[in-house]
């Protein structure tokens, strides 16, 4: 039986050459603590890496316990969490036969992590919200790599394709809330700012890929002016470069995230 919690001489060198095999394969990974969480003074799942230069960086702390993988596009695998304190393994019962043959390793609590190739429109899925005592790892969460501290490989096989049945619901488009009525007076100072207003929606929305939350920040910063003066309401620039950006493909609530902090570094508020 594998004792999890002692902490044998060489732990992190010993993390770190189980990284460099991982980085191999293509999966980032990055250094956790003993209850999974980042290490003090780190960026967690942000720092993972598959350099084997950054790896030695991360991993050459005393206080690493555990390994992790960065799920998702980072890594090109999502994984299928069965949790067995939340009752996953009667849903792994009920539904193994419907999975192919792919990659799977036994957890720290007894349960599973089932690893597939990561697809395009594969999200995060929390605890339950898809079957009970189950989750959905991809980009921007991650998992332990149990065998890295003698947690068994129940199939060694590659990760296979994500099961089409398995894919969660697409999330329903978000709308910013329409905003209020211009209640100004100075109608030349309102047809400039509806300009600029204009300008940015067509900058945001025609920004490349990569580019675009970036050209979302600098847009609403140089709109905030107006929301000073009162040619424009901060509903307005929200309502207007939200839209223009989940057009794009941008996220919608961590757009309006990042409107409002820009609104407020412009010094509207």
């Amino acid at each position: 039986m594998c004792d999890f919690y002692s902490l044998p001489p060489g732990r992190a060198n010993q993390m770190f050459q189980h990284a460099l095999a991982l980085a191999a394969r293509g999966w980032a990974t990055y250094p956790a603590t003993n209850r999974k969480g980042p290490l003090k003074g780190s960026h967690g799942v942000k720092d993972a890496t598959r350099d084997p230069d950054l790896l030695r960086e991360l991993f050459g702390r005393p206080d690493v316990v555990l390994l992790a993988i960065a799920t998702g596009r980072p890594s090109g695998i999502s994984v299928l969490d069965i949790d067995y304190q939340h009752g996953g393994m009667d849903w792994w019962r009920e539904n193994r036969e419907r999975l192919p043959q792919t990659l799977a390793w036994r957890t720290r609590s007894g349960g599973l992590h089932v690893v597939f190739q990561h697809r395009q429109e594969l999200r995060t899925v929390a605890l339950g919200a898809i079957g009970r005592g189950i989750e959905i790892r991809s980009t921007g969460a991650s998992v332990v790599y149990w065998p890295a501290i003698g947690a068994a490989i129940e199939c060694n096989a590659e990760p296979a394709r994500w099961p089409d049945w398995l894919l969660p619901p697409p999330r329903p488009a978000y709308a910013p809330p329409p905003p209020a009525a211009w209640q100004g007076n100075d109608r030349r100072a309102r047809a400039y700012a509806e300009g600029a207003l204009a300008n940015a929606i067509r900058r945001v929305a025609s920004a490349a890929p990569g580019t675009r939350n970036a050209a979302l920040n600098t847009q609403t910063y140089a709109l905030a002016r107006f929301v000073a003066d009162g040619s424009l309401s901060a509903g307005e620039i929200v309502y207007a470069l939200a839209s223009a950006a989940t057009a794009a493909g941008l996220d919608g609530r961590e757009t309006v995230a990042t409107i409002r902090s820009a609104l407020r570094a412009g010094g509207a508020r």
